[in-house]
C-alpha cells in the first residue's frame, strides 16, 4: 500500500518516516508534496529532486529511501522501468541527520564522485513497521502525521 502526503500516518512508525522525511525535505530546501511512501515492507520513500546530475542530463533525479539499506539517488528511465541508482549513501544508519542528505545530495550535484558509495549497505533486515520508529528517532510531525 502506498501513502500519499495526504493520508493520515496512524502508525507511529510511519509518524516517525513522515517526520523524518519531513526534516529531510526541509534541508533540501523541497517541500513533502515532492514525496511518496510506500508502506508495504520493506518501509520505502521516494523524493522528486528538482536539476539533473552531472552525466545524466536528460534524466530526471529521485533521492530514495528504504528501511534496509537507507539513501540513495537514482535517475529515472525513459521507459518507466525501475529506477537506476547512481550511488548509495552508505553510513551506519538507515537515518542519517538531515544536513548529511542535503550534503550527500549537494555532493553529487556538483559532480563529486568521491561520496556515497556504489554497493547497497545493509543496515537491517526488511521488517516492515516492526522497529521502524526506533531506527527512525522516534521523530514526528507536528501537523500530526
Amino acid at each position: 500500500m502506498t501513502a500519499s502526503l495526504t493520508a493520515p500516518a496512524r502508525n507511529p512508525a510511519l509518524a516517525a518516516l513522515w517526520g523524518y522525511l519531513a526534516e529531510v525535505t526541509d534541508a533540501l530546501g523541497i517541500g513533502l508534496e515532492s514525496c511518496v511512501v510506500d508502506c508495504d515492507s520493506p518501509v520505502s520513500a521516494y523524493i522528486a529532486l528538482d536539476g539533473r546530475l552531472p552525466g545524466h542530463p536528460d534524466r530526471d533525479v529521485a533521492l530514495l529511501w528504504d528501511e534496509v539499506h537507507g539513501w540513495a539517488i537514482a535517475i529515472e528511465t525513459h521507459s518507466g522501468e525501475d529506477l537506476i541508482v547512481v550511488c548509495y549513501l552508505g553510513g551506519k544508519t538507515i537515518a542519517p541527520t538531515a544536513a548529511r542528505v542535503a550534503r550527500f545530495v549537494r555532493a553529487l550535484r556538483s559532480g563529486d564522485r568521491y561520496v556515497g558509495q556504489l554497493t547497497p549497505p545493509s543496515h537491517r533486515g526488511a521488517t516492515g513497521h516492526t522497529d521502524l520508529e526506533l531506527a527512525l528517532g522516534r521523530r514526528t510531525r507536528t501537523t500530526g502525521r
